[in-house]
């Protein structure tokens, strides 16, 4: 599983539209069974469930687990306190949200230059 770096750096969400639970960990920087239990305390998490009762989450909620792990573990909320957070008016007009979505697309911008830049073959 990956790590977050010494600055939180998260990898990037790769531009697909499901992602199973343990690409979710990776991308997050959390274990499944955490995610699992996030599951049943926020409601803003619900993973479409597919045969075998396997999820499949969309990006939007990896963007979602990504403001969870950073209430709970960068901010120090806790579980009560993450929650009220979210489901506050405040989330709505959270710009951390925003902030990571423009340093993903920035990140992935670069990613596409440096795929035109390089030299063909």
């Amino acid at each position: 599983m990956l790590e977050p770096s010494h600055n939180n750096e998260l990898p990037v969400i790769p531009g697909k539209r499901y992602f199973t639970i343990g690409e979710v960990a990776e991308l997050c920087a959390v274990k499944a069974h955490v995610l699992r239990y996030w599951e049943q305390e926020f409601p803003q998490l619900s993973p479409v469930k597919r045969r075998g009762n396997r999820r499949y989450y969309q990006r939007a909620d990896v963007i979602t687990i990504r403001q969870i792990r950073s209430l709970l573990y960068d901010q120090g909320y806790t579980i009560g306190g993450a929650k009220q957070k979210l489901s506050s008016s405040e989330a709505k007009d959270d710009t951390s949200q925003y902030k990571q979505l423009i340093r993903q697309m920035i990140t992935e911008l670069e990613e596409v230059l440096d795929v035109l830049n390089a030299p063909v073959r």
